[in-house]
């Protein structure tokens, strides 16, 4: 058993290895990200959406299922360390 233990370790390791090489160098400008979607949002934020400001239209225009979920991850979270906390009787 410890011996397929450590082969899917290995396995998932050289993977994880394997993979990091597509990943782009940290601050380069010529990412899909850089070039295509970020151009996209400056360029048509006030369009799409009639809001002041740009952040706000990419939170809850552009990325609003991203934002929620980070919420409900973030409300689960609390409610599970409130829970985890109690001693005994109520809050």
């Amino acid at each position: 058993m410890r011996k397929w233990a450590l082969f899917a370790v290995i396995v998932v390791g050289a993977l994880l290895l394997w993979a990091e090489g597509d990943i782009p160098p940290f601050g380069d400008p010529d990412t899909p990200a850089n070039t295509y979607v970020a151009q996209y949002y400056i360029e048509n934020a006030y369009e799409d959406a009639d809001m002041a400001n740009i952040v706000t239209v990419i939170l809850t225009d552009y990325r609003s299922y991203d934002t929620l979920g980070e919420a409900t991850v973030i409300f689960t979270a609390g409610m599970s360390l409130l829970l985890l906390l109690r001693r005994g009787g109520r809050l």
